[in-house]
């Protein structure tokens, strides 16, 4: 059994010539071509797919080889997967594969005898490979489509694997390829993408998922867990974010750079010195960009065009909210020119080898640390005391006070949500529904606050439009009014919002 070890990047198709003529690859020692055609087998259920198992048989040349492919462990891009590759001799054989569990149950009669092929993937791939003090790599760009059901989607992708050394030279490497290209890591393998085009998966935005976390990890190890999911979050919206019209695209990658901001945060007793300050100037840049975007989706969809719908006929109006339509056009633009850049693939780059490295550290050395249940109920706790304390300074005449209980709130709900599994899946989810409402309350008012400041700016000097941002004001004034009116209860209920308990590991199962 081969484990392959690989580390997956999007190029655009424009950009390969220009890779190709990187000096770190034209001094390569070894660089060839070939073309690949695979076929990928399932049974009609998708048997194989459900158990995460990849059969495939590859053409090379003359000959074709048949590869079995396990789902391992895949952390936003980077892969580690057990593979068994032998001669194909007309039929498929399965006898090769070491692992008893996967030969058996691929070579049961229900299974064998109904497999068939659901799609394929030609593609050419160019392979150089690449020596560094501590590590043999190769790297591999690939040029070519997938075909499914009738389908076809294309393949533009570099797949830098692993042949000999530190996994650490990868994460160099890419970072090195990736100064003067957009190299962005990706997580779906050409297997995952070819079942999504056979099933008819269309393209969504993506919630951030829930993060298994077990008791018995190092609270290091749980920060690792949780970073990579916050980073898978984002990479599963970025390719939407770049190109779609849908901004909840955006909104997902804000939320995703927003939880991952929190993790450091709440684990920044634990980080070594100056981790943080490696990442987080990428990520304010980020945060910026993608929170002009956001703004302005919010101010034109949700408090402008609302009060243009309800005053059809004034002009004002509907000059204001073109001139908000051409900012928010603007401000998706610069997303859009963040996201294809290679300074967005270099940082999250960054995050992957950075977060890697300290997984790797916190396994290999046995530091005087704090289990991960007395250290999340600490937090949980430092959290929920600030909350509480920028309750009895809250005003509904001071939007500033509210802001800042609103991020607090934020905190400590992100917070919840990455311990979930250490608490009663129940308590936990009330904790979180009623963090929710509340910051749902709280984010409405503060969206109207910074209505108007964004109005005056699209306004400017021009007192008809002023005119107009006053209108656009005026029409929400009730709501806003109902949502102020609300605060006094949802103080008070914070004070009876308890904690969840947060159990043992032998009490873990659910």
């Amino acid at each position: 059994m081969a484990h392959e070890i690989e580390l997956k990047l999007a190029l655009p198709e424009a950009a390969h010539a220009a890779f190709g003529r990187l000096s770190l690859l034209k001094s390569a020692p070894v660089r060839q071509s070939v073309k690949l055609f695979n076929i990928y087998y399932d049974t009609p259920d998708l048997a194989l797919c459900e158990r995460g198992i990849a059969l495939r048989l590859r053409r090379e040349g003359e000959r074709w080889l048949q590869t079995v492919k396990c789902a391992g462990e895949v952390r936003a891009g980077l892969s580690s997967r057990p593979e068994w590759e032998t001669p194909y001799g007309g039929h498929f054989d399965f006898s090769p594969i070491d692992d008893a569990a996967v030969a058996d149950w691929l070579g049961k009669r229900r299974i064998r005898e109904r497999l068939l092929p659901v799609f394929e993937t030609n593609f050419q791939r160019t392979t150089w490979q690449v020596e560094t003090a501590n590590a043999r790599l190769a790297v591999m760009l690939d040029k070519g489509w997938i075909v499914a059901a009738g389908r076809r989607e294309s393949i533009s992708e570099v797949e830098i694997e692993l042949l000999d050394g530190a996994v650490d030279e990868m994460f160099s490497l890419a970072q090195a390829l990736a100064v003067h290209q957009p190299l962005v890591p990706v997580r779906q393998s050409k297997a995952e993408r070819g079942y999504a085009l056979y099933k008819s998966v269309l393209p969504a935005p993506v919630r951030a998922r829930r993060v298994e976390l077990e008791a018995a990890l190092r609270p290091r190890e749980a920060l690792g867990r949780i970073a990579f999911s916050c980073l898978e979050h984002l990479q599963d919206n970025h390719a939407g974010a770049a190109v779609s019209d849908d901004p909840e695209y955006i909104h997902q990658m804000r939320v995703a750079t927003r939880r991952l901001r929190a993790a450091l945060r709440l684990f920044q007793p634990l980080l070594p010195a100056g981790f943080a300050d490696e990442i987080l100037p990428a990520l304010r840049t980020q945060m910026a960009v993608l929170g002009e975007a956001r703004d302005l989706d919010v101010l034109l969809v949700e408090i402008a065009e609302p009060v243009l719908a309800a005053q059809p006929d004034d002009p004002q109006l509907a000059e204001l909210v073109g001139v908000l339509t051409e900012r928010r056009h603007e401000a998706r633009r610069r997303v859009a020119e963040l996201l294809t850049s290679p300074a967005f693939g270099q940082g999250l780059l960054l995050f992957l080898g950075q977060f890697h490295l300290l997984m790797r550290d916190s396994a290999d050395q046995a530091e005087e640390l704090p289990a991960l249940r007395s250290f999340a109920r600490a937090r949980l706790e430092r959290l929920r005391r600030k909350v509480l304390k920028l309750a009895q300074r809250a005003r509904t005449d001071d939007p500033v006070s509210l802001h800042a209980l609103r991020i607090a709130i934020k905190r400590l709900r992100y917070a919840l949500e990455f311990f979930a599994p250490l608490a009663a899946r129940k308590s936990v989810d009330r904790a979180v529904a009623a963090l929710a409402g509340l910051q749902e309350v709280f984010g409405q008012i503060n969206d109207l606050a910074n209505a108007s400041r964004l109005l005056k700016e699209c306004a400017g000097s021009d007192e008809r439009l002023n005119a107009a941002a006053r209108s656009i004001v005026a029409g929400h004034e009730i709501r806003e009014q109902e949502l102020l009116a609300r605060v006094p209860e949802a103080l008070a209920s914070l004070h009876r919002l308890p904690l969840p308990s947060l159990r043992a590991a032998t009490a873990m199962r659910r």
